[in-house]
C-alpha cells in the first residue's frame, strides 16, 4: 500500500483472486466514532481501491476489537461469506460521528467550514460498495451504511438517527436515504424519536 498508513483503519485485498477490497473501520476505544481522521483516511482508501484495476468490489466493515472490548455483552462474532472470501462479523460497524469532535463548533464554522464535506465519497464510487453490519450503525454510521450500494446484516445489527436526542439531525444524508430505504413513516419514526431498528 503506497501513501501515508492508516490509523483509524485496517486496509487490504482479499478473496481467492485477491480482487476484494476490504476496509475495516479500526477505532474501537470510539466504537468506530466516526471522526474527521477517519474519514479522511476513509476517502483516501476508497480512491486507492477505485483506482486499482484488481479491485472489483469494497467492503466496509467494522473492528473487531470493538466487540472484544465489550466483554461477554453479546455472542461471539459469527462468520459472512462474501463472494470468495469470509471476514469476522463486525462489533460495532461505527457508533455514529464524533460527538466529542463536534460539540464546540458552531453552525457557521461546521457550514462554512466544510464539516462533512467529502463524506458521501461512499456514494460516488464506481465499483460496487458493500456495508457488513452486525452492531451498531448509528447516527453517522447509519448514513455510511446507507451510503453503501448493498448492506448486509447481522442478526445483531441496529441502525439509527438518534440525532434528535441531542437536539440536532442528521447531517449527512440520513434524512433523504432513509426516507428511500424505509419508507415515510418509519424514516420519521426514527429520526423524531432516535429509535433504533434491527436487521
Amino acid at each position: 500500500r503506497a501513501g501515508a498508513p492508516f490509523q483509524y483503519l485496517a486496509v487490504q485485498k482479499t478473496g481467492t483472486r485477491q480482487n476484494v477490497g476490504l476496509i475495516q473501520l479500526n477505532r474501537p476505544q470510539a466504537l468506530n466514532a466516526l471522526c474527521e481522521g477517519l474519514m479522511e483516511e476513509l476517502r483516501r482508501a476508497l480512491e486507492a481501491m477505485e483506482n486499482d484495476p484488481q479491485v472489483g468490489a469494497i467492503v466496509i466493515t467494522g473492528s473487531q476489537k470493538a466487540f472484544a472490548g465489550r466483554a461477554g455483552c453479546l455472542s461471539p462474532p459469527q462468520k459472512i461469506f462474501f463472494f470468495f472470501f469470509w471476514c469476522p462479523t463486525p462489533f460495532p460497524f461505527a457508533a455514529g460521528a464524533d460527538i466529542k469532535e463536534m460539540q464546540n463548533k458552531t453552525f457557521q464554522e461546521c457550514y462554512g467550514g466544510g464539516f462533512l464535506g467529502g463524506w458521501d465519497k461512499v456514494s460516488t464510487v464506481r465499483k460496487p460498495v458493500i456495508a457488513a453490519v452486525n452492531g451498531y450503525a448509528l447516527g453517522g454510521g447509519c448514513e455510511l451504511a446507507m451510503m453503501c450500494d448493498i448492506i448486509y446484516a447481522g442478526e445483531k445489527a441496529q441502525f439509527g438517527q438518534p440525532e434528535i436526542l441531542l437536539g440536532t439531525i442528521p447531517g449527512a444524508g440520513g434524512t433523504q436515504r432513509l426516507t428511500r430505504a424505509v419508507g415515510k413513516s418509519l424514516a420519521m419514526e426514527m429520526v423524531l424519536t432516535g429509535d433504533r431498528i434491527s436487521a
